[in-house]
């Protein structure tokens, strides 16, 4: 008895001693921070519109509500909310976050030494990452070449929205495996406001999710013209991706076009898909983000030809 007493009171001291050598969940992952950059310098989105017509300007906006309360009830990171880019977005102050998120439009008033230390050096980091929302594809919407750091960054720049706010769309998901993408299951509905692209490159992006236009009423650009006495219509469609990521040396990219109405921004589906992406760039979750190009080819050609569909 002397001897298995002995035996247990060794093996629990054994546990014990690996137990208190494990460091704590909070000290082995941290909370992220997160600069959301919300300025406007082209159109202004409700989403993230702290104006209030006849009334006191709010603190936040709709979309900066979301992800500051999304942060507090995961636990997992801790939001900075700011429509100054030229005060905020500096190499001094990027030093003190883990993420950038954008929702914004227009021409920014970003230093060239502060995007050369954010695309060179922040965001190749392990950890780091940036996110973009709905409209950050509206911003440095040019043909301007020393734009072209952006459109790497984001992936595409707005051309248009063929599918309005109010549209029931039905979007579906090609990797299923992704983490950001598992709440969308492989198919779903919402109602929002979808752009096509400009300076889409699709060697440079693994594309996760894509407007399915067989099963949405607008089928892409109509355009009309004479021939004879006659007015013919004419369809234009293409591949519309709605979701993508990439790998940026070791920092992680990660868009999603959904977020321009204020419905989004309490859809479970979206704001658990917000979370894994964060958890993705924080490597607790998988996501492949291998370009792939095929999927872009052959969605193109499906687009097109449901487009035609009569």
């Amino acid at each position: 008895m002397l001897r298995r007493a002995c035996v247990s009171a060794l093996v629990l001291a054994g546990l014990m001693s690996v137990f208190c050598s494990l460091p704590s969940v909070s000290a082995q992952t941290p909370k992220s921070k997160i600069l959301f950059l919300t300025e406007s310098k082209g159109f202004k989105h409700g989403s993230v519109n702290r104006d209030v017509k006849d009334g006191a300007k709010k603190d936040l906006a709709p979309a900066e509500v979301a992800m500051t309360q999304l942060g507090q009830q995961t636990g997992l990171f801790t939001v900075h909310c700011t429509q100054d880019t030229k005060a905020d977005f500096t190499k001094e102050n990027l030093k003190n976050y883990d993420l950038v998120a954008f929702y914004t439009t227009g021409e920014l008033p970003i230093a060239d030494a502060d995007r050369d230390y954010f695309m060179n050096e922040w965001l190749k980091q392990k950890g780091h990452g940036w996110i973009g929302f709905h409209s950050a594809a509206d911003t440095f919407r040019t043909n301007n070449p020393a734009h072209k750091w952006y459109w790497d960054l984001s992936g595409g720049t707005f051309k248009g929205h063929p599918w309005n706010a109010g549209e029931l769309v039905t979007i579906t998901v090609h990797d299923t495996t992704h983490s950001a993408m598992k709440p969308f299951g492989g198919e779903f509905q919402i109602k929002d406001e979808i752009y096509w692209y400009d300076h889409w490159v699709p060697e440079n992006v693994h594309v996760l999710m894509s407007l399915n236009i067989e099963k949405c009423k607008t089928k892409g650009q109509v355009s009309k013209k004479k021939e004879g006495d006659k007015e013919v219509e004419s369809i234009h469609s293409e591949h519309v991706p709605v979701a993508w990521c990439r790998s940026w040396g070791d920092g992680k990219i990660f868009f999603n076009n959904l977020g321009h109405n204020e419905s989004t921004w309490t859809d479970k589906r979206f704001l658990d898909s917000t979370e894994a992406a964060i958890r993705w760039i924080r490597n607790e979750v998988p996501g492949d983000t291998k370009p792939n190009p095929d999927v872009s080819k052959t969605w193109h050609e499906k687009s097109v030809k449901d487009g035609a569909a009569k």
